[in-house]
């Protein structure tokens, strides 16, 4: 067996894209624009979780050493198009400064490319950093305008796409700038992204097992298509199994319910078939009177087969023998593929099933891979993000790359 030290080692096979990384460019007395993700939560001017910075970090270190002039960007929230005090990029700049132990000049700009960040740009020396202002306080950058675009590229010889998180939208920083400038790569965090995501779908090591959840069956209509097609075993859980459930026939109770999409699972449980695929539902559930108001309440729970939910309860989460189910179905697995948590992990009373599952997930030798907003949160806060192999910076990137095997953000980039 693989010691667990080494296990979290393990790569997939790279993906078959064949974009240029920071590896391939020579930065030396270049200034270069990297787009990173640094939308992170803030609480009254407090960054409360800086992942996505700290993941930045190698990039911007690998351009700093190779004499670099690195000028970073990002957005934040949503401030549509105008310039919000609470959505300014001034906090992250100071967390880089502190992490990167040298100063990140900040560029109070709200037109973000303008007369400042020009001036600071052309004032730079080989190791300097600075940070932009939040591209999206100009309404052109949601748009994918030529004008900011082109702004955006007069400041840099050299585009870097670091940023996985947004690279499903053709934004300004994103897509439009790298048709404006000679040459651009991807960094170092966008290069895990599809070594373990892209080498998951293309190259998987087997037996390959995908696990689904959430709550929405509409937002994940193609990933379940196209990972029955890849898998040899896909789990269904979360409020996405009560569609499936009822598909089949059975009552879900009060539980979350599409009813436009019942025909669409019966269908690729007919795929499945075809197929030969393994496609494992919960086969009893966690169910109480109502949702908990808040979300973390204290409700009264009890276990019911998934089959017979009563009219008046509705399902929260996997039951305790689903939670052996799913768990026995990885025990054997080389690649898995987690995304979207079994129930409501946020309260402790239907968090068990989503702890189950991420437990699992850490006792098998398998590659594993989290992917999605939820489920990030999830094995974050359940204290299980550092055993995995790879836990994703995207929410919807990730399930759009995992569907359409390639994004906007990446398609834009130079390939070798």
């Amino acid at each position: 067996m693989i010691m667990q030290t080494e296990r979290y080692e393990r790569k997939p096979k790279m993906c078959k894209l064949n974009q240029k990384t920071v590896d391939d460019i020579n930065a030396k007395d270049k200034r270069i624009l990297v787009r990173c993700d640094f939308n992170v939560p803030m609480k009254d001017g407090v960054i409360t979780d800086d992942n996505r910075i700290t993941a930045a970090i190698p990039t911007i270190k690998k351009l700093i050493n190779d004499g670099g002039k690195i000028i970073l960007c990002s957005h934040m929230g949503k401030p549509k198009g105008k310039a919000v005090a609470e959505l300014s990029l001034a906090p992250v700049a100071i967390r880089l400064s502190e992490l990167l132990e040298q100063e990140v000049t900040f560029i109070s700009d709200i037109n973000v490319t303008g007369k400042r960040a020009k001036d600071a740009a052309a004032a730079m020396k080989p190791g300097d950093v600075i940070l932009l202002e939040n591209t999206r306080f100009r309404a052109e950058e949601e748009k994918n305008d030529p004008n900011f675009s082109k702004e955006l590229a007069d400041l840099c010889d050299i585009y870097v796409n670091d940023a996985f998180g947004t690279a499903h939208r053709a934004h300004c920083s994103t897509v439009g700038v790298a048709e404006y400038v000679e040459e651009s790569a991807i960094g170092y965090l966008m290069k895990k992204e599809l070594e373990y995501l892209g080498g998951a779908v293309e190259e998987p090591e087997r037996p390959f097992v995908a696990i689904l959840g959430g709550a929405k069956v509409a937002e994940k209509l193609g990933v379940i298509s196209t990972l029955l097609e890849e898998c040899d075993t896909l789990i269904i859980g979360g409020g996405m199994a009560y569609t499936f459930i009822k598909a089949q026939g059975h009552e879900v109770g009060k539980s979350l319910l599409d009813e436009t999409k019942i025909e669409y699972c019966r269908e690729m449980m007919e795929k499945a078939k075809k197929l030969g695929k393994e496609l494992v539902l919960p086969v009893d559930t966690t169910v109480a009177e109502d949702f908990p108001s808040p979300i973390d309440a204290h409700i009264d729970i009890e276990y019911v087969d998934s089959h017979n939910i009563p009219r008046n309860r509705m399902g929260l989460d996997i039951g305790p023998k689903t939670m052996e189910l799913f768990a026995d179905a990885v025990k054997h697995a080389k690649t898995v593929l987690w995304n979207g948590p079994m129930g409501v992990f946020e309260n402790p009373e239907l968090s068990a099933g989503t702890l189950a599952v991420a437990k699992a997930l850490t006792e098998t030798d398998a590659i594993t891979i989290v992917g999605g907003g939820d489920s990030v949160s999830a094995v974050k806060s359940l204290g299980y993000a550092d055993k995995m192999s790879h836990v994703s910076t995207g929410g919807g990137a990730s399930l759009e790359f995992l569907e359409n095997r390639t994004l906007p953000g990446i398609e834009a980039v130079q390939t070798k």
